[in-house]
């Protein structure tokens, strides 16, 4: 009777052990992603284009190609 008991026991104390806590998830720590976005600025193509037509308007309006001339 004492060898059931002391196997009783023993088995009593090993299982009270092996589910104390019961079962805990894993906790995943989610770092933040960061986007770095440029501030926003002007299209800095189109100005040099843009500059080139106003200096060729201004080239064809200044042309002064009339015909009259004072060497008659």
């Amino acid at each position: 009777m004492t060898k059931i008991a002391t196997f009783a026991l023993a088995l009593g104390l090993t299982a009270s052990s092996a589910l104390a806590g019961g079962y805990v998830a894993p906790v995943v720590d989610v770092e933040p992603v960061v986007v770095d976005e440029k501030p926003a600025s002007s299209n800095a193509g189109l100005v040099v284009p843009a500059l080139l037509l106003l200096g060729v308007i201004a080239a064809v309006a200044s042309d002064d190609d009339d015909d009259d001339d004072d060497s008659n």
